[in-house]
């Protein structure tokens, strides 16, 4: 018996030393394109890209102890083609691996940069290799101009200003975070931003770049021009489904699976950032792109190829650290009728609760991370809420669910 893994980072690594965890019997391969054994990608944006930690020590182990658990890997190769008729996959040598159970972890990659013509003075972080590229740029004085305020663009520019550059961020929409936060979280960012020297723009794009000896010049949309060292390029990703679609496999923003992982080819899974699955917690269908899904999710995977059946229900989580802020969401706040705001938002320690009816769907913590545990609780038991008691700050958190035990006094 064999599984194949395409894709060696977070997710498909998980997998592998999860089924050896699940003591299955079997051959075990994990295929990757990057010549690095698997790694987690957080701390590229914070710790390896500004030098206080080496790749090395963002691997999940060495390639010997890979050979110890008897994980084969192929690295420095990509799986072109599925064959699910003949179950092989075939990489871009045109060697073939037969397979009893086949697991895409293809993962994401950048958008398309904003404009190529910038050639080296254009930055994208994805992997090790693109944080050692960047870090080099990262020194005193340099300007540095970020286009696209979510997440990962903001935690680029908190790391580049805190290793001495000037730092500007331009972003499309009208607010910092807007497709990941209320705007009450997104203002407290730009005022972060601000008070450590970061320039914010928002509502704008860059429209064309001119790249002269000594600096590139961005023209944006409002008419205003910028003069920049260099550019980084943080405005989303792309979910690789292509060898997915390639073979038949249902589709729709990501590879779409059953609640075991299993997509619509039975001995075919899919885990991580690139699947579409039911969580039973929320009641639809989402596709999660961060650390903690790929973990949980792979997993959960791994275990079902190794004979268990138990369904993958897990409420998701995001963590994000920007300058001396710890922002942390639990939930998916994509449908909800009220915002319930816990704590001082001037003192920057508050937490923000996303409601449909009495009914959590998210919070997002900020340098609050007390109340993680409990709304995560809340949302997997859809605990109805006292509104009134959740916005007071004196009133005990716990006391906010309805039917709470209040202790005798």
């Amino acid at each position: 018996m064999t599984v194949v893994i395409a894709g060696a980072g977070l997710a498909g690594a998980s997998v592998a030393l999860a089924l050896r965890e699940a003591r299955y019997p079997g051959e075990i391969v994990l295929v990757g394109e990057e010549a690095h054994p698997p790694y987690e990608r957080p701390p590229l944006s914070k710790d390896v890209l500004s030098g206080r930690k080496l790749p090395a020590e963002a691997m999940l182990q060495a390639r010997p102890d890979f050979d110890a658990q008897r994980i084969k890997l192929r690295l420095g190769t990509r799986v072109v083609r599925v064959a699910r008729e003949a179950k092989a996959i075939v990489l871009d040598s045109g060697e073939r691996i037969a397979y009893d159970a086949l697991v895409l972890a293809t993962g994401l990659r950048p958008r398309p940069a904003i404009a190529s013509a910038l050639g080296d003075r254009l930055y994208q972080l994805r992997t090790i290799d693109d944080a050692l590229r960047l870090q080099v740029e990262l020194r005193r004085g340099r300007r540095a101009l970020v286009v696209g305020g979510g997440l990962l663009g903001l935690e680029l520019a908190a790391t580049a200003r805190q290793m001495g550059c000037e730092v500007t961020v331009v972003e499309r929409h009208p607010s910092l975070l807007f497709q990941s936060v209320a705007p009450v979280v997104g203002e407290m960012v730009t005022v972060l931003h601000r008070r450590h020297g970061v320039h914010i723009h928002t509502g704008i794009t860059p429209v064309a770049f001119d790249v002269h000896d000594h600096a590139v010049v961005a023209t944006l949309s409002d008419g205003g021009r910028l003069e920049v060292d260099f550019v980084i390029s943080a405005t989303g990703s792309i979910v690789n489904t292509e060898l997915a679609e390639a073979c038949g496999l249902e589709v729709d923003d990501g590879i779409i699976v059953d609640g075991f992982g299993r997509t619509s080819d039975p001995s075919i899974y899919a885990a991580g950032d690139v699947a579409r699955h039911f969580n039973p917690l929320l009641g639809r269908t989402i596709r999660v792109e961060s650390w903690h899904n790929a973990l949980k999710q792979s997993a959960a995977v791994a275990k079902v190829i190794a004979g268990a059946q138990v369904p993958y229900a897990e409420v998701p989580w995001f963590w994000s650290d920007q300058f001396d802020m710890n922002l942390q969401i639990t939930g998916y706040s994509s449908e909800w009728d009220r915002v319930i705001v816990r704590g001082d938002v001037a003192s920057e320690r508050f937490t923000v609760f996303y409601l449909q009816g009495e009914r959590l769907q998210a919070a997002n913590m900020v340098n609050n991370g007390r109340d993680v545990r409990l709304a995560t609780e809340w949302i997997a038991k859809r605990t109805p809420l006292d509104v009134e008691k959740l916005g007071q700050a004196a009133v005990p958190l716990a006391q906010s669910a309805i039917n709470a035990s209040v202790p005798a006094g």
